[in-house]
């Protein structure tokens, strides 16, 4: 058998995973999922490696005190922390590889937006993806920000919360058609979303949108807990 052969065969069930060969598939796959999440579309070679070799990734995982969150059907993969211990039971604390980050209210408003955004869009049918513009954007946020707000500063605000949603993953840029340059921005919103921002906190959207309404524009929102990748 050659060597490549080797490398690229499933793993058999009757040899030892201790005896198994080092996989360089494997070890793209964990540089990957570690920098971020690993999208089907974006890398279709790797997607399948991932499904190939899904146990070994997990088994890697635990190492680290990750779990290994897939969604074959979005196309999606990423590596998510362990709940910490109960503290009741007396469990020691462990360090965690991916720190808990607070995102910010404006950040945590648009993120709601765009979620319940995209339920509306896939209840519409059609296309898989959501691609909103700038302006589109503003006007989700428009409504929630304080009374008075100028248009300048709306602005500034939403292009400050979008390159951090950009920066978490939640959003892609794309790039203008044909080089416009009068193109403000079009912004695909990535279906890891839905992974985060789940069925049961969309069904309590409108009670936490009159929290919103009501919070300080500096503050953090309800559910703004979320951790990067985790995000």
């Amino acid at each position: 058998m050659k060597l490549n052969d080797a490398l690229h065969e499933d793993d058999s069930e009757e040899t030892p995973r201790s005896a198994l060969p080092a996989v360089p598939e494997l070890s793209q796959l964990m540089v990957h999922l570690l920098k971020g999440v690993l999208y089907r579309d974006d890398d279709e070679r790797l997607w399948a490696s991932l499904l190939r070799l899904q146990a070994r990734v997990r088994e890697q995982a635990a190492v680290l005190l990750l779990d290994l969150v897939t969604d074959e059907a979005e196309g999606h993969a990423f590596l998510k922390s362990r709940p910490d211990p109960d503290e009741s039971e007396g469990a020691p604390r462990l360090p965690r590889l991916v720190a808990r980050r607070p995102l910010s209210y404006p950040v945590s408003l648009m993120l709601a937006l765009l979620r319940k955004r995209m339920a509306e869009f896939d209840a519409g049918g059609g296309d898989t993806r959501l691609v909103l513009s700038r302006d589109d954007i503003a006007e989700l946020m428009r409504v929630f920000l304080p009374d008075g707000t100028n248009e300048a500063r709306v602005i500034d605000q939403v292009d400050a919360t979008i390159t951090k949603a950009v920066d978490l993953g939640f959003l892609r840029r794309l790039k203008p058609a044909g080089g416009n340059a009068q193109d403000r921005g079009h912004y695909e919103v990535r279906r890891i979303l839905k992974a985060f921002v789940d069925a049961q906190w969309l069904a309590e959207f409108d009670a936490r949108l009159e929290v919103y309404r009501s919070a300080p524009s500096g503050g953090t929102g309800p559910g703004a807990n979320q951790e990067k990748a985790d995000a």
